[in-house]
């Protein structure tokens, strides 16, 4: 199975990472938290959120960006923005693939996203639209990288209909 990251950078709103801890574990993604977190780990609405999946995901923590790609220095990267002139789905995602995504009302560092221009990717929306919610894009982003990989090892085939 490929290796897919989802790396938080100083995520605010417990129940968007409970949700996307709840994506990691059914999709086989690695959880990565930087800190500053706008919650404790342990906090009820974000264990609520994930519901019973916690022991299903791995989940990794570091204390800034700087420490994230000290620890993980070939990381293939790609930060999903607003301000990205390149859609999410031009991109081929490597086997072993970082998918970033910033707090929920600031977005990545803006210093951040102009040195890795070229790695960074939106999810089209209306204009009137400013963003997406957090868990709703990164569910986006690891199923995009699942469908350009056939969905490989995963239950496509449902039995509901059968006769």
């Amino acid at each position: 199975m490929s290796e897919i990251n989802i790396v938080l950078h100083e995520p605010e709103i417990p129940q968007n990472t409970g949700n996307i801890a709840r994506t990691c574990a059914a999709t086989g993604a690695a959880l990565h938290l930087i800190r500053p977190l706008g919650f404790e780990i342990s906090d009820r609405t974000l264990k609520r959120a994930g519901l019973d999946y916690w022991d299903k995901l791995t989940v990794f923590f570091y204390d800034s960006l700087d420490d994230f790609f000290l620890k993980n220095p070939d990381a293939d990267f790609f930060c999903f923005s607003t301000k990205s002139p390149k859609c999410y789905t031009e991109i081929d995602y490597p086997e072993k693939c970082y998918l970033i995504f910033g707090k929920e009302t600031k977005g990545l560092p803006e210093d951040f996203l102009t040195a890795n221009i070229e790695r960074c990717v939106r999810i089209p929306m209306l204009p009137s639209i400013r963003s997406l919610n957090l868990s709703n894009s990164a569910a986006i982003a690891v199923y995009e990288v699942l469908r350009q990989r056939g969905f490989a090892g995963f239950d496509t085939e449902s039995s509901y209909f059968e006769s």
